[in-house]
């Protein structure tokens, strides 16, 4: 919980194994699963597959914050997308890809 608190995000609820966490207008469910395993899929990381895809209104501020947080790993730089967003992505500490959007105006 706290390398998602130091990306400014509180915990709204959290019982065992459950969080539900808050910034601003954004909230994220996490869930924990004894002995949940991932299907294996071989190309996931070749293809920059996201787990969570976040938009917002103002990603280069988000950009210029997390890339000045020590523990934050940036794994794909704020670039404009085919599909008409701006993005970045950050890994947690669990390898999960976050991407954080806005459409281009």
């Amino acid at each position: 919980m706290k390398w998602y608190e130091q990306l400014g995000f509180t915990s709204h609820y959290y019982p065992p194994g459950f969080a539900i966490l808050r910034r601003d207008d954004i909230e994220i469910f996490l869930q924990q699963q004894p002995g949940y395993v991932a299907p294996e899929d071989s190309g996931r990381r070749e293809r920059e597959a996201w787990d969570i895809y976040i938009v917002t209104d103002n990603v280069r501020a988000l950009y210029e914050e997390y890339s000045a947080l020590p523990g934050v790993e940036i794994s794909r730089p704020l670039c404009p997308q085919d599909h008409g967003m701006l993005e970045f992505d950050v890994m947690d500490l669990n390898g999960r890809r976050l991407v954080f959007a806005q459409p281009i105006q």
